[in-house]
């Protein structure tokens, strides 16, 4: 019997070869398998540049199909225990930011010629959502699931962005893909999960870069003056606020929320709580509760209304970031590649909008403009030569339809119209004819009073339009703005602006001021 020992031994490795060294064993084959094949992606990627580069038509198409390889290596790699996905997306990044996918077929229609006036800035790469924000905070990736599946508040919000607010949830979409380049770095590099980001920017603006509060708050992520300047924001010593920034108020609200991680751990509510409701109270009520959860009655009941609603609202519409399909959500897809553009002649965002047209879009690119360019206000004089942010489509337009023809000049007779010259200043005129001579040899009226109005053609010259003696100053009127009244009377905006101690960019006016018209036109 004891010689059968050995032999026992080696039929119970030959039937349970899962021991746990075995599983390390396949474990490590797996992983060998992945960078294997990203290294075939990466290759077939390589030679689909020389092909496109060469204009060889199937270029594009093996692109795409290098790309999608790679994508499912890091979706199949983020279901592996211990896979080293940062790796694998480094690969991925260096490759897009190649630029081979020149989107040839929808830029081609409306980007002739532009070289010269387009400088292409490839920025962050559209890594896939899914392996942007799958962990989220958690060892094993599963707590935010469990939280939106499980809590009813925040399934609540699911429905209140899915039913009422659906537009809005869709309108932060569209505006957060022309911004994703510049905002998403600061959580990435972070280890923060870019649909959080979203989730906040959501809830607190709609992706509209120059909403304020009553209470001071501005930006896309609603920065208070005092928060703003304890990470970096605030007046640059230009006039301008950069809590207004994208890039500059991502950055800001990913060292906050580190500082909150540091406080809370990965309770997520209670970084949300403090970012709405202030981390003062936040801490206090972390302490005085043994760091209980934010659902927990006595914690949730200490922070205000608006408190309450805000947590579950911005976990939702990150949930709706991350699984649209699940919901029947569909995110229309923005051609938002980005690229800058340099003014060839003087312009305003109004201006660009007009000449621009839509492009494709459903709004146009006003929105995008104003929020790529935030020193910028939407009807202030930007100088000729001046490079501002776009998308490559932007450029293309810009360059077919803004510097010069019928839509170029069309776009500028509409924004530079003053709707006070509409108002036509001219009295009736009264006729009156006396008297006459009857048959009866008596007087009678001829005519009766009546009262005309000279048709245009017929204008008495008493009433032409004299000739303006040089004006001096302007009283500004409802609607004005020094944009209007620099170009109502030819004046230079810079030293309009400066005589009249106006900061730009904004260069604000307000009825009643009189504005001292100089570096205008005598007469």
């Amino acid at each position: 019997m004891p010689r059968l020992l050995p032999v026992l031994a080696l039929l119970a490795i030959a039937v349970f070869p899962h021991s746990e060294a075995e599983a390390q064993s396949r474990r490590d084959r797996e992983l060998e398998a992945l960078k294997a094949r990203m290294t075939v992606a990466e290759a077939r990627y390589r030679d689909a540049v020389v092909k496109v580069g060469n204009n060889d038509p199937a270029g594009m198409t093996e692109s795409n199909a290098a790309l999608e390889d790679m994508e499912d290596v890091i979706t199949d790699c983020m279901k592996l225990k211990g896979c080293p996905i940062s790796q694998l997306l480094t690969t991925y990044k260096r490759l897009l930011k190649a630029d081979v996918d020149a989107r040839t077929a929808g830029d081609a229609a409306v980007g002739e010629d532009v070289q010269g006036l387009i400088d292409t800035e490839i920025a962050t790469a559209d890594v896939p959502a899914s392996a942007e924000a799958a962990a989220l905070l958690s060892a094993d990736g599963q707590r935010f699931v469990n939280m939106v599946r499980m809590n009813p508040a925040v399934q609540a919000g699911i429905r209140r962005w899915l039913t009422d607010m659906r537009v809005s949830l869709i309108q932060s979409h569209e505006n957060y893909q022309y911004l994703r380049h510049q905002m998403s770095p600061s959580f990435q590099r972070s280890g923060l999960p870019e649909a959080l980001l979203f989730g906040i920017m959501a809830k607190e603006s709609t992706g509209r870069v120059h909403i304020g509060s009553r209470a001071g708050a501005v930006g896309l992520l609603q920065f208070m003056p005092a928060t703003g300047r304890r990470f970096g924001l605030g007046p640059d010593g230009t006039g301008f606020d950069t809590r207004y920034d994208p890039r500059m108020s991502a950055d800001a609200a990913a060292a906050y929320l580190n500082e909150r991680y540091a406080e809370f751990g990965n309770n997520i509510e209670l970084w949300l709580a403090a970012y709405n409701g202030g981390e003062g109270r936040a801490l206090r009520v972390h302490r005085a509760t043994g760091g209980r959860s934010f659902w927990d009655e006595d914690v949730y009941n200490q922070f205000p209304a608006e408190t309450r609603d805000y947590v579950p609202m911005v976990i939702a519409a990150a949930w709706l970031y991350l699984h649209p399909k699940e919901y029947g959500l569909s995110f229309p897809k923005v051609d938002a590649k980005p690229a800058t553009f340099r003014l060839v002649r003087p312009a305003s965002i109004y201006e660009l909008t007009i000449c621009l047209g839509n492009g494709g879009t459903r709004d146009g690119f006003m929105r995008a403009l104003r929020n790529l360019n935030p020193r910028y206000e939407a009807d202030g004089w930007i100088p000729a030569g001046t490079t501002l942010n776009g998308t490559v489509k932007i450029a293309g337009l810009y360059n077919r339809y803004c510097i010069q023809g019928e839509r170029a000049e069309l776009a500028k007779q509409l924004v530079s119209s003053d709707p006070n010259s509409a108002i036509v200043r001219v009295g009736a005129i009264e006729t009156v004819v006396a008297t006459a001579t009857g048959e009866d040899g008596t007087a009678v009226p001829a005519q009766s009073p009546v009262q005309e109005t000279p048709k245009p053609q017929d204008k008495p010259k008493s009433q032409e339009k004299p000739k303006l003696k040089p004006v001096r100053q302007h009283q500004v009127a409802r609607g004005d703005t020094l944009m209007s009244i620099a170009r109502k009377y030819d004046c230079q905006l810079g030293e309009l602006a400066k005589a009249n101690a106006l900061k730009a960019p904004r260069y604000t006016v307000k009825p009643g001021q009189r504005i001292k018209l100089q570096g205008c036109e005598e007469g």
